[in-house]
């Protein structure tokens, strides 16, 4: 038997997840200068990093020696978020949370309900654990919340929702997600992942957080990645009862989020300038991409994220024109929608070259 062999079954039948091609990829396969290049493929912040969060990390150059202290970002999320200090818990990225959740809960001979069409990193979290993954079908695209409730069985240990869902856009409203929360068993563990509900109408927002008291089996997952620009320093977090966080703190790596980050996502919370502006770039850039497709007469998914997934007829084919144009989107064909492409909203000139770029390859 080789060495591959001895590996458990259920991590050699796993896909690896496959994150947006970089551009410096895309430079060495094309030729193409990196500076010609556009990415709309990663829902990156356009804007950046926040100026307060870049200070930050230059300042916290001169402790670099030094192993990590959570405790300010610890203490800034929970003051955000208005919960205690001991129900936050800090990840390298908010997939690293995700991944000590299913660590915690997740084990073969038991389940985990996800929906079709949603993060890849839910079946990876659950895969890696031995766990079963149950599929539900999507609803137009995105959660059926009936439907996973229907899929919950007495070995399902976990609920996996995305709200606003990567990579359709699809937002639940949150009456919904409360009223799904009321049916669920209490020792079925519903985790919230929330990376883009910061592009969310200020009128759809709820505050999730404050639901735990009442839902004590209710994990909510943030990122730093997004709005505020720090995907490359990786640095999310998780807010749940202080008895689920304390069994996540368990298998936690004890230095999982390093110095920069931590100093970034500290300044990153006050920046509230930055935030705005990367919100309203988001809305008209929105409405920017939505009148493109609209006038290139190409189906779209209704988003509330920083990113838009279309119909396109031949996406593979379209993507590689797309790429030979210097302009990286991303395919989706892994999350089941073959004839799809996602793209991320970038500045207002960023978004016209895609435009032109896709009408070309059309």
């Amino acid at each position: 038997m080789s060495l591959v062999e001895q590996a458990l079954s259920y991590v050699r039948a796993i896909s690896p997840y496959q994150p947006g091609k970089p551009i410096t990829e895309l430079a060495r396969e094309m030729g193409i200068p990196v500076e010609k290049i556009v990415k709309l493929a990663s829902n990156e912040n356009p804007l950046g990093m926040s100026p307060m969060a870049k200070r930050a990390v230059e300042a916290a150059i001169n402790g670099i020696e030094r192993y990590p202290d959570q405790f300010d970002l610890i203490k800034a999320v929970a003051e955000r978020c208005g919960v205690a200090q001991n129900q936050v818990v800090l990840g390298n990225g908010s997939n690293d949370v995700l991944d000590l959740i299913a660590r915690v809960f997740l084990a073969p001979g038991r389940s985990a309900v996800f929906a079709q069409h949603a993060f890849a990193v839910y079946p990876l979290a659950t895969l890696s654990t031995g766990a079963e993954l149950i599929s539900t079908p999507a609803k137009n695209y995105g959660h059926d919340l009936n439907a996973m409730r229907a899929a919950i069985r007495p070995d399902t240990r976990i609920v996996w929702i995305a709200n606003p869902n990567n990579p359709t856009g699809n937002f639940l409203p949150y009456p919904e997600v409360r009223a799904f929360l009321e049916t669920v068993p209490p020792d079925v563990v519903i985790v919230l992942d929330e990376a883009y509900n910061d592009y969310l109408a200020p009128a759809e927002r709820v505050d999730t957080a404050a639901w735990i008291k009442d839902f004590p089996n209710l994990v909510v997952t943030r990122t730093f990645s997004k709005i505020f620009g720090l995907a490359g320093l990786r640095v999310g977090y998780a807010i749940a009862s202080a008895e689920v966080a304390d069994l996540m703190n368990r298998v936690r790596q004890p230095f999982n989020v390093n110095n920069l980050a931590i100093a970034a996502a500290v300044a990153a919370l006050d920046d509230h300038q930055f935030v705005a502006e990367s919100y309203e770039l988001n809305r008209r850039g929105m409405a920017q991409l939505l009148a493109g497709l609209k006038r290139l007469g190409l189906e779209h998914i209704p988003s509330h994220g920083n990113f838009v997934t279309f119909k396109v007829p031949g996406a593979a084919e379209v993507n590689q024109k797309l790429l030979k144009q210097g302009v990286i989107v991303r395919p989706i064909a892994g999350y089941g929608l073959p004839d799809w492409l996602r793209v991320t909203i970038g500045t207002e000139p960023d978004n016209a070259r895609f435009l032109e770029a896709l009408e070309k390859a059309l």
